[in-house]
């Protein structure tokens, strides 16, 4: 009995659209994999640094991303040193991981003020003024955060290139390139 694999990975042009469906998907839907995808930044000091991040828009046309953060947060540093990212999503469900390389800029202020005035009150404690994010404190909840539209940034990633690497019965690894207008390039897994 011959395994099926999904269709959308044995076409370059539909591995590339179903990719682009998960991002999108993971701005969407609250439990989808890409809605929480690891961001790797290089430290000033030239340590690779990853966190978790949460997927806030992604526009397939443009081949741009966004998530919001602190602009006092390490990864903001990072990024006015070495306006470069990658991000990571891995989709156990569907055996398939993305990797994605973007161009950063930190967009903060009157620029973003549209995107503060859509977050729920609750959640706006995650940008505020007080002690910065990673501060040493003296006990684990040695601190108050007062929410600052002022400290809300949003990275916006231009991407560059979208890997992917689905783990099926047969083994596809693939590569699409803004340099190449996305037309995609198979590669050996």
């Amino acid at each position: 009995m011959a395994i099926s694999e999904p269709r959308w990975v044995e076409e370059l042009p539909r591995l590339y659209a179903h990719l682009w469906a998960c991002l999108t998907q993971g701005v969407n839907a609250h439990h989808a994999a890409a809605r929480h995808p690891t961001l790797a930044t290089v430290s000033a000091n030239g340590m690779p640094q990853a966190r978790t991040v949460v997927l806030r828009e992604a526009d397939k046309q443009a081949a741009t991303l966004a998530t919001y953060t602190d602009i006092h947060s390490d990864k903001i540093a990072a990024l006015r040193a070495n306006p470069v990212a990658a991000l990571h999503v891995w989709d156990a469900e569907q055996m398939l991981q993305c990797r994605i390389e973007a161009n950063v800029t930190i967009l903060n202020g009157d620029e973003v003020s549209e995107r503060w005035q859509r977050i729920p009150e609750h959640a706006r404690t995650a940008y505020s003024r007080g002690p910065a994010p990673g501060e040493p404190i003296a006990d684990s909840l040695d601190y108050t955060k007062t929410p600052a539209e002022s400290a809300f940034a949003v990275l916006w990633l231009d991407i560059q290139a979208i890997e992917a690497l689905h783990l099926g019965h047969h083994h596809r690894r693939a590569v699409f390139k803004r340099a190449d207008n996305w037309a995609g390039q198979w590669l050996v897994p």
